[in-house]
């Protein structure tokens, strides 16, 4: 069996595009799979790192906001989008797949459709409550949809080929042991706060995050606070340390990068993040209580709704970055302090919202797809 795996632009849609690899191959050891994307594209090191053959194809999106810049911008990806087709066509001569899995990214795109009218089977992965743009397009014309969430096949419109999945998580997730997190971290009986923006960071996260932290300290509060800036935010949180007079160590830890989540993520108790897909099914995985705030930078405001499916579950609470305020997240966090168990039962919800089965569901249905036991 051979499998053509097209996702870009994201860690959002690439690391499940992994995990789905990872599960067909250990499910089918024989099979060759194959990736598409952008070589100047996240996608290019990380599926070369796991070892995959990589084709490259580029494809950019239309930028709405009218400059000077931007308009050089959408000139080159009019050419690109151009020249995608007889690229893809290409790629699938080459590869000659069985299987071609579109998981989100421009580039999947023209991939997706041109295996779907060469008669290639073809399914694709949907991340966010709201559909992206290209697999709204596509979901007609593939084999199969996979959906993280009801609202998502809701939209993409195609229930009688949809399976509602969940968003497949790395499985080392399930083997974490809280109460050895938590002694590596020396939490004791302190409350133990998450907090990141993600790995280049969020400027208002990182402000917010400093306030509450001079309260937390100034409170005299028993709370270890694990905080990751994010590389553009190394210096500004060096600087609103020393400007709030922070005492970083005993119950503030600070670092530009999580390199181990799935520890973290076991020791805490209330995570305070953005609402990337992949982050809420690791919360969900976890079952963890979160203050979440929507980036405001992402295509259809997209995590706004992924965070309220945890909202509504009662799960998380929801903060837009245009109310996100240093005193209105020290009161959200001041209260839930004061009530442990609610903290308690806001991670109970999010764990009844996840998909622990995610990529067998997914494996199983892409192999009854192609004719595979």
């Amino acid at each position: 069996m051979k499998v053509l795996i097209a996702a870009g632009g994201t860690a959002g849609h690439i690391n499940p595009a992994l995990a789905i690899a990872g599960a067909l191959k250990e499910a089918c050891p024989s099979a060759e799979i194959h990736f598409a994307g952008r070589r100047e594209g996240m996608e290019y090191g990380l599926v070369t790192r796991a070892g995959y053959p990589f084709h490259h194809i580029e494809v950019n999106g239309i930028q709405r906001r009218l400059s000077l810049q931007n308009i050089k911008r959408n000139a080159l990806a009019m050419y690109h989008l151009a020249l995608s087709g007889p690229r893809a066509r290409a790629i699938l001569k080459e590869v000659r797949p069985d299987l071609v899995i579109g998981c989100g990214g421009y580039v999947s795109g023209p991939v997706v459709r041109c295996a779907a009218k060469m008669g290639i089977h073809t399914a694709i992965h949907e991340q966010n409550a709201f559909p992206g743009v290209t697999n709204k397009l596509l979901a007609r014309d593939v084999d199969v949809i996979f959906a993280a969430v009801e609202a998502a096949a809701h939209k993409l419109g195609y229930p009688q080929k949809t399976l509602v999945v969940g968003n497949p998580v790395r499985p080392e997730l399930f083997l974490q042991d809280r109460a050895k997190a938590r002694q590596s971290l020396d939490a004791g009986n302190r409350v133990v706060i998450l907090s990141f923006g993600g790995s280049l960071g969020a400027r208002r996260i990182n402000e917010v995050v400093a306030d509450l932290a001079q309260w937390e300290q100034q409170q005299n509060l028993p709370v270890l606070h694990l905080h990751a800036t994010g590389s553009y935010g190394v210096q500004l949180f060096a600087d609103l340390a020393k400007e709030k007079n922070l005492k970083l160590g005993e119950n503030l830890v600070v670092q530009e990068y999580i390199e181990d989540m799935p520890r973290l993520l076991a020791a805490a108790d209330l995570v305070i993040s953005r609402a990337g897909a992949l982050t809420l099914a690791e919360l969900e995985a976890m079952g963890r209580a979160a203050i979440l705030i929507p980036s405001p930078n992402v295509a259809e405001n997209h995590q706004y709704y992924n965070a309220l499916e945890l909202q509504k579950a009662g799960a998380g609470i929801v903060v837009e970055e245009k109310d996100l305020t240093g005193e209105k997240l020290i009161a959200i966090v001041g209260d839930l302090l004061a009530q442990p168990k609610k903290l308690e039962e806001m991670g109970m919800m999010a764990r009844t919202l996840a998909q622990p089965r995610s990529l067998e569901k997914i494996t199983n249905r892409l192999l009854k797809l192609v004719g595979e036991t």
